[in-house]
């Protein structure tokens, strides 16, 4: 595994990690998503606080597309499989960290990365970022926990036009939405971050580490349940026509034509009796 994917570095007690794909602006790729995991629980061992954004003009573009399973036949494609063995473990993780955790959002957010970042306890964003819900665009739901976070910090309405219109969300727009908490000049979000960070990690980071995870809890302690909703719903809208059209667009760089038809009958959602 490529330790150059996730930068590590410890300094005044916050340990620094950065998304290291610029390629790609920093797609996360299983391998990258797994060493993001280790370094997220190395750094709760060994920091105060921990400080994560991207390398080059992206934060995270999201999940990798190129390791989609797309090419599978409809009735063998799971595109939930990432969300049970990767994305869930690491949101699931961040939720539960000992320290504090902040995120210098440097550009572009989107899919999966647009959650990562977002899940910051502080989130500084430069002023040309921008935070995207891509997900309906290639005919897929937003995961990653996107609806459960983007409903409880921005509310159900803008949650909604953030994820069925598909629209970027600019730096500025997301402070209105109570998305982030600091907006700053280009250039200047990761030391911004690392000076709150820097403060944090002078703190009283048990009692800290607490209150972080007591802010998640009274957020209804519905992470996992929706977790697991969006992987099971991630599998349908993978068999769906609409997913193999909006990979084919991808590829070929043209306008998606999307039929919107449903393939299953069964919507994937929980009954009433169950959510009781």
């Amino acid at each position: 595994m490529s330790e150059s994917l996730v930068g590590y570095e410890i300094s005044d007690n916050v340990a620094l990690l950065r998304l290291n794909d610029p390629a790609t602006l920093n797609a996360c790729s299983d391998e990258m998503g797994e060493l993001l995991i280790e370094r997220l629980t190395q750094a709760q061992r060994e920091a105060r606080a921990i400080v994560l954004t991207g390398v080059g003009r992206g934060f995270s573009s999201g999940a990798n597309l190129a390791a989609s399973a797309v090419d599978k036949p409809a009735a063998e494609r799971d595109a939930g499989a990432r969300l049970e063995g990767l994305f869930n473990p690491l949101m699931t993780l961040i939720r539960g960290l000992a320290v504090p955790f902040v995120t210098a959002v440097n550009g572009a957010a989107a899919g999966a990365g647009c959650c990562i970042g977002l899940s910051g306890d502080l989130v500084v964003a430069a002023e040309s970022a921008y935070f995207l819900q891509a997900f309906t665009r290639i005919g897929l739901i937003p995961d990653a926990g996107s609806a459960y976070l983007l409903a409880k910090a921005a509310g159900r309405v803008r949650a909604m036009e953030a994820m069925l219109l598909a629209e970027k969300i600019g730096a500025r727009q997301a402070m209105e939405w109570g998305l982030v908490n600091r907006v700053v000049p280009d250039g200047t979000a990761l030391d911004a971050a690392m000076a709150l960070a820097t403060r944090l990690a002078a703190g009283p980071t048990y009692a800290l580490g607490l209150a972080r995870r007591l802010a998640w809890f009274a957020l209804e302690e519905k992470l996992v349940e929706q977790l697991a909703l969006e992987r099971r719903l991630q599998r349908l809208a993978g068999r769906n026509p609409d997913f193999e059209e909006g990979m084919a667009a991808f590829r070929d760089k043209r306008a998606p034509h999307f039929s919107g038809a449903s393939t299953s009958t069964d919507d994937g959602l929980p009954s009433a009796t169950e959510r009781e």
